[in-house]
C-alpha cells in the first residue's frame, strides 16, 4: 500500500507541475508588465526555476519508482541522484520560495509581485507558484525517507548554486538596468549583499529543517537509510 501510494503521489504531483509550467509558459504572448521578460524571460525568476526543479525531481522519482527493490539490495545511481536533488534543492529551494515571497508580499507586495501581475496570473496560479509548492515537498517527506549527503557537502552544493543564481540576477541587471526582482532595488551595495548572505543562511537554515524531517519521520535505522 505504501508503495503504491508513493507511485501515486510522485506522478500526480509530476503531472500538476506539467500543467503548471504549461499554464505559465501560455501566458508568453500576452500582455506583460514592462520588462517582465525583457532578458532571460522566465529563467531569471526563482519561482519559474523552482518549478522547473520540482518537474525533473518527481520525473525522476517516478521513472524510480519503475525500478524493482530486493530486500537488501544496494541503492541504484537514480535513487541516490533523486535523493540528492530532493534534499539539497528540491526542499530547500521549494520552501524558501513559499516562505519568502509571502513575507515579502505581506511587507509590500509591489517588491516582490506588482498589482500589476494580477491580470496576467489569476489567484489560482500565484498560489500554485507560492503556495502549493510547500504542501507538496512536506508531502515528499512522509511518503519515502531521503538519503541525505553529508551536512556540509550538501550545504557548499546548495551555496555555490546560491552564489550562482545571485551572480546571475546581478548579471540582469548589468546588462539591461531593471531588477528581477523590485526589492533589489532598495538596497545600496553593501545592503544588497547582506541581503544575499541573509537568503543563503535562510536556504541551510532549511536544509537543516529537511534533513531534521526526514530523521525524524522514518529513523536513522530504516533498510533505505542503513544500505547505501
Amino acid at each position: 500500500m505504501t508503495g503504491m501510494l508513493k507511485k501515486f503521489y510522485h506522478i500526480v504531483a509530476f503531472s500538476w507541475y506539467i500543467f503548471v509550467i504549461q499554464s505559465v509558459y501560455a501566458k508568453r504572448n500576452s500582455d506583460k508588465p514592462a520588462g517582465m521578460f525583457v532578458y532571460g524571460g522566465p529563467w531569471k525568476y526563482l519561482t519559474f526555476l523552482n518549478l522547473v526543479l520540482q518537474i525533473v525531481f518527481f520525473g525522476l522519482a517516478s521513472v524510480n519508482d519503475l525500478q524493482p527493490v530486493g530486500k537488501g539490495s544496494k541503492t541504484s545511481l537514480l535513487c541516490l541522484c533523486k535523493d540528492l536533488l530532493f534534499s539539497v534543492f528540491a526542499f530547500p529551494v521549494g520552501m524558501f520560495v513559499v516562505l519568502m515571497f509571502w513575507l515579502i508580499f505581506a511587507y509590500d507586495r509591489q517588491l516582490v509581485y506588482p498589482a500589476s501581475m494580477d491580470s496576467l496570473f489569476p489567484p489560482w496560479m500565484n498560489h500554485a507558484m507560492h503556495t502549493l509548492v510547500l504542501p507538496i515537498v512536506f508531502g515528499e517527506i512522509l511518503v519515502e525517507p531521503h538519503i541525505y549527503p553529508k551536512t556540509k557537502n550538501g550545504l557548499a552544493a546548495l551555496g555555490f548554486v546560491s552564489v550562482a543564481y545571485s551572480g546571475w540576477v546581478v548579471w540582469v541587471y548589468l546588462t539591461v538596468g531593471i531588477w528581477v526582482y523590485p526589492l533589489l532595488g532598495k538596497f545600496s551595495s553593501s545592503g544588497l549583499t547582506v541581503f544575499f548572505f541573509y537568503n543563503m543562511l535562510v536556504l541551510a537554515l532549511l536544509y537543516l529543517l529537511g534533513q531534521t524531517l526526514n530523521r525524524k519521520v522514518w529513523g536513522k535505522e530504516h533498510p533505505k537509510l542503513t544500505r547505501t
